[in-house]
């Protein structure tokens, strides 16, 4: 008696759930996509909307990597290239350079400054500057070296290569030295692209630094971030060691930031004072 209870319970509860099944599987939705009808098994969308949804995304997949294609063909060859052994050795040949450019800080007496080789039509195409420069009957094009000061050889390196392959691999030292360049050479894309990795890298501790270089350098984002952040911490400001060294080289910029920060307070005030009639 106890198993044919059993197997009875258990045909029960089978036709029980086959019947929850059959009533769910009845049940209709409508497709997000197109509104049409669809059952609760179906995942979401009808089957047409689905197929659809997958054709655009190998589509797109496609369109993706045509553009990949693109770049890479309209992308200059940088002569940096073919470079090889360090700063030993450059070869001229294959890529038809027609003008070198010289850390003049690096001239000295152990020997002449490494050239990096460059095509006169990527720096006039790049830079304002370099367009004058070598348009004109200037020193620089009749010799076809452009000798720059106050420049290290890997940046000047990276500064060229920049100009071929808008891409640079930064650190906080090469991004400042890569900013100066860029705003000398009014490289406007490579100035941007050296403030944003500045912002990113901005903290407590270098935001003195980086208001001072940024206000010497006209990079405005990097010094209204720095500038934010000074003044959200002012009460640790004249304990610091950068804020010193601001007072004696630069006052100007000291009293800026204390303009700055008595601005903020009082729009603070202003606001409470606002919420709290309301």
């Amino acid at each position: 008696m106890r198993r044919g209870t059993g197997r009875c319970c258990h045909a029960s509860n089978h036709q029980d759930m086959s019947e929850t099944e059959s009533e769910a599987d009845s049940e209709t939705m409508r497709c997000i996509s197109c509104r049409e009808e669809y059952g609760t098994r179906d995942a979401g969308t009808c089957k047409e909307c689905y197929e659809e949804a997958s054709e655009t995304e190998e589509e797109l997949k496609r369109e993706i990597e045509d553009l990949k294609a693109k770049v890479a063909f309209l992308r200059f060859w940088s002569p940096l290239d073919h470079h090889h052994n360090g700063r030993q050795q450059f070869l001229n040949g294959p890529c038809y350079t027609d003008v070198v450019l010289v850390a003049a800080s690096e001239i000295g007496p152990s020997g002449p400054a490494v050239p990096v080789p460059a095509h006169k039509v990527v720096l006039v195409s790049r830079s304002p500057v370099f367009k004058a420069m070598l348009e004109n009957e200037m020193e620089e094009k009749r010799s076809g070296t452009i000798k720059i000061s106050d420049v290290s050889y890997d940046a000047l390196r990276a500064f060229v290569n920049y100009l071929y392959t808008a891409e640079a691999c930064l650190d906080e030292l090469l991004a400042c030295d890569l900013l100066e360049l860029a705003e000398k050479y009014q490289v406007k894309h490579l100035k941007a692209y050296c403030e944003k990795f500045l912002v990113s890298k901005l903290n407590w501790d270098n935001c003195v630094v980086n208001y001072a270089f940024a206000h010497q350098h006209n990079a405005k984002n990097l010094l209204d971030a720095a500038l934010s952040l000074i003044t959200e911490n002012m009460d640790k400001l004249t304990k610091r060691e950068e804020y010193m060294e601001l007072v004696e080289k630069d006052p100007r910029l000291v009293v800026e930031i204390y303009e700055a920060y008595i601005s903020k307070q009082v729009n603070t005030a202003a606001t409470k004072d606002s919420s709290i009639k309301l």
